[in-house]
């Protein structure tokens, strides 16, 4: 490890003796270096300056043979797994050592101070450490978690490709909810393709494209002469996905009547053509998407609870484009690749301006709408770069509050103030050490910002109701069997 490194490490020395805190400080001088006493007061310390490495005083075993700091070794090992403890015991405290290892400490180091031994057990620990991010950085460079075709970054992204991976093994029936442009067919064929089914069939039919007179024939297909056109025998896209995967998007624009012939298929395989009089077995798995709350058409009968239970054994909640920060300059980026390769443009990239203007954006159309504009921004810009103006998006640095790092900061502060009091349902001292900051300095804020921390306490759901929690993005949730 160079000293240009070492110089970004952190190291936070806790330990009561007034002596050895200053020898420790001088020893580590080429690190960045904080030091405190051993209280409860540590877990703030540790969420504020995120320490690569805790050099831990456990202090003298009372009579009893119990050691005061265990817990908060175990507290600190919790709150920063990643972060490697270093357990300072009294020589011969083998009991004690085992302990600390065994709640989450790394490594250990007894009295008295010795600065070749104290040099080398905290060098050892940063250099873990700095191999465990080079790991890290290696399995995001080889795309660990990132599915074929899918483009992003953000941790909603990647929370929605761990669970597509964990649910496309499986046969399970996988509902996909999602605005309208954000890639639910993608991932559909992602669960196809990492699926044992990847070798056959994958069929996909909207049901909002497709009138409701001749959804039904699609679906299902028709015998010769069933209906006045029917010349010959034709199967449908269901019996045309034997084997292999059906994709129904729009699920939600089906009229009722086909949902229950839907509701047969999906409970005994089988399906019936029109005019037909013998079942058809199918061997297929069922994905449906749509961008309407199913449970609203249920409400209004508009849609079978029945069959809503069964095509949603599992569900996956595909995160809008506005939700995966970072992601849309790195879409951008890629289409503009794509596109300008598609049609022989020499656009190599996108000005200052755009990249405000992409960032800015509320993108309500999701990538369909950041692919559509890119298209027709390579289509009509004069230049090798692509502009705010090409895109036809306002540019947001022309916006003086834009590059105000005073309104940033403040905005980003009331932000994680008013989530950290949700999260606590207004704990005060658990916002403040979620926060990484003191109580007095968490009142502070909430004065400054006019924010009471009262109303996160009160229960926000009905009276006799119990509240239903917003789904994160990606999570995979199991349906109540009915």
């Amino acid at each position: 490890m160079g000293a240009a490194e070492m110089h970004r490490r952190k190291l936070l020395i806790l330990a009561d003796d007034s002596v050895l805190r200053p020898q420790l400080e001088r020893l580590f001088s080429d690190l960045e270096v904080t030091s405190a006493e051993v209280t409860d007061q540590a877990l703030v310390l540790v969420r504020r300056i995120e320490p690569d490495v805790v050099l831990m005083d456990l202090g003298a075993r009372d009579p009893v043979g119990a050691a005061p700091n265990l817990e908060l070794l175990h507290q600190i090992h919790r709150l920063t797994p990643d972060t490697k403890i270093i357990a300072l015991t009294e020589q011969g405290a083998r009991e004690l050592t085992v302990a600390a290892i065994g709640l989450g400490a790394t490594d250990f180091y007894h009295k008295p101070f010795d600065a070749g031994v104290a040099s080398l057990v905290v060098r050892r620990a940063l250099r873990i450490r700095e191999l465990e991010e080079e790991n890290w950085r290696l399995r995001e460079q080889t795309g660990d978690m990132a599915l074929d075709g899918i483009i992003g970054a953000s941790d909603a992204m990647r929370s929605l490709c761990r669970a597509v991976e964990k649910v496309a093994p499986t046969s399970a029936t996988v509902l996909l909810l999602g605005e309208s442009g954000t890639g639910k067919e993608l991932l559909a064929r992602s669960l196809h393709r990492l699926s044992g089914r990847s070798h056959k069939p994958f069929v996909a039919i909207n049901c909002a494209a497709i009138p409701d007179t001749l959804l039904e024939a699609e679906l299902f297909g028709y015998e010769k002469g069933a209906f006045t056109g029917a010349a010959r025998r034709t199967p449908g896209k269901l019996e045309l996905a034997n084997g292999g995967t059906v994709f129904l998007d729009e699920i939600g624009e089906m009229p009722p009547l086909l949902q229950a012939k839907l509701l047969r298929v999906v409970q005994e395989r089988t399906v019936e053509r029109i005019g037909g009089r013998t079942p058809i077995a199918l061997d297929l798995r069922i994905i449906c998407a749509t961008n309407r709350k199913l449970e609203s058409l249920i409400g209004a009968g508009n849609f079978r609870d029945d069959l809503y239970y069964r095509i949603s054994e599992v569900t996956i909640r595909v995160p809008p484009l506005r939700e995966r920060q970072g992601d849309c300059l790195l879409l951008a980026q890629f289409i503009l690749q794509q596109i300008s390769e598609r049609f022989g443009k020499q656009t190599r990239g996108l000005s200052p301006d755009a990249i405000r203007a992409i960032q800015a954006h509320g993108w309500p159309g999701n990538v369909r709408e950041l692919e559509n504009r890119i298209k027709g921004a390579v289509i009509m810009a004069e230049g090798a770069v692509v502009s705010a103006r090409d895109l036809d998006l306002r540019d947001p640095g022309d916006d003086p509050e834009y590059l105000n790092l005073r309104v940033a900061r403040q905005r980003a502060e009331i932000q994680a103030v008013r989530q950290a009091l949700a999260v606590t349902k207004g704990n005060l001292s658990r916002a403040a050490e979620m926060l990484g900051v003191t109580r007095p300095t968490l009142y502070d804020l909430l004065e400054k910002f006019g924010i009471d921390s009262g109303q996160f306490g009160r229960s926000t759901a009905a009276a006799g109701a119990a509240p239903v929690p917003e789904s994160e993005p990606g999570a995979v949730h199991k349906a109540s069997s009915s």
